[in-house]
């Protein structure tokens, strides 16, 4: 689908913006200070998807924490300050990869300043990040509550602010934990500059109702082309995060997949534990390599009907009373014991992957 086009940046490794893939981010939840804890949270971070994260960066110690963690990350880091300039100085002189600061809160001009110097050396990124939740008070007061074009104007204002220091390598977010307020400030800003922007719900919540209003913010500015890279905030364990990230890329065909599973929603002919077998088979065939194409696999409730209805399905198994069908492309290749189902299924699946792995 067409994106926007943007500016291109780098953190790190990772080019966001310029038409790059768009890139899952999140933020590690541990005491920055906890060097090892943190290295860990990351590296769980990246095995389970995520391209760039952020970390807290709440005083001096945190700061110099920034250079152990930078160097030992598997990922690019960003640094989370808000108020305190020094520490903004700290975290770049310690090989921080990008900055999260918004420049109209460090204070007095010259203090903006120091701080542009700083990145321009090093060529870091900054993030000005604008939340519904805590827009100025003259803000609020000129539009009388919290607004889309109030929340622009607000990130309009900080992104003058570096551009009058002759900085641009700028990234912009306006996260709202309302779906339709942050939906019409991301398109509005999006009409109205040409920086990256990551895109997300704040503070969306559990897992349960965080994925459905991350799954509609994001997957529907998305499919509008807009957004360059993306967090989804859910309260807790940040790994929970990157799956719900990949889900809706691939769901939008932005991010290749190996598998798309199809499972019917059953009814009164489904005679076998449906809903866990399905969550047998997600769970076994999350770890796939990268395919040729994706493989098609349906998970059905009843072996009347199932594998007409999944016909297009590479693969497939349809449960009955104790019995079940092993099928493909629709025809039944075999009938078999409820028990044997899973582990034929896996067996079939094995010798496809091994026949069109996209690196071989």
């Amino acid at each position: 689908m067409p994106r926007k086009q943007t500016k291109e940046v780098k953190i790190g490794h990772v080019t966001i913006g310029g038409g790059a893939p768009i890139v899952i981010q999140s933020m590690t939840n541990t005491d920055t200070r906890d060097v090892l804890a943190t290295l860990k949270q990351i590296e769980a971070l990246a095995q389970a998807g995520c391209e760039v994260v952020r970390i807290a960066v709440l005083d001096q110690d945190a700061a110099y924490a920034v250079k152990e963690i930078a160097s030992q990350s598997m990922l690019p880091v960003i640094a989370d300050i808000h108020f305190d300039y020094r520490l903004a100085l700290i975290a770049i002189e310690q090989g921080i990869h990008g900055l999260r600061l918004n420049p109209g809160n460090i204070g007095a001009r010259w203090k903006v300043q120091e701080v542009v110097r700083a990145v321009k050396e090093r060529e870091i990124p900054i993030r000005i990040g604008v939340n519904g939740g805590s827009l100025d008070k003259e803000i609020r007061e000129k539009y009388h509550g919290i607004t889309a074009e109030g929340m622009v104007e607000s990130a309009l204002n900080h992104i003058h602010i570096l551009e009058e220091e002759g900085y641009d390598k700028i990234k912009v977010s306006l996260k709202a934990s309302e779906v339709p307020l942050m939906l019409k400030a991301y398109r509005l800003m999006s009409e109205t500059v040409d920086y990256p922007l990551h895109v997300g719900v704040t503070e969306a919540g559990t897992v349960r109702s965080g994925l459905i209003k991350s799954a509609v913010g994001i997957g529907t500015l998305l499919a509008e082309g807009i957004g360059d890279t993306i967090r989804v905030s859910l309260t807790g364990d940040p790994v929970q995060e990157i799956p719900v990230a990949l889900g809706i890329l691939r769901t939008l065909g932005l991010k290749e997949r190996s598998v798309d599973l199809i499972s019917c929603p059953t009814c009164g002919r489904t005679q076998v534990n449906l809903a866990e077998l399905a969550d047998q088979v997600e769970m076994k065939l999350s770890h796939l390599p990268v395919l040729d194409r994706p493989l098609k696999v349906a998970v059905m409730g009843c072996a009347v009907n199932g594998p007409g209805e999944a016909r297009e399905a590479d693969f497939g198994i349809a449960g009955g009373k104790g019995m079940g069908l092993l099928f493909r492309k629709g025809e039944i290749v075999a009938r078999m014991p409820e028990a044997e189902l899973l582990p034929a299924l896996l067996e079939e699946i094995e010798n496809y992957v091994k026949e069109h792995r996209k690196d071989e």
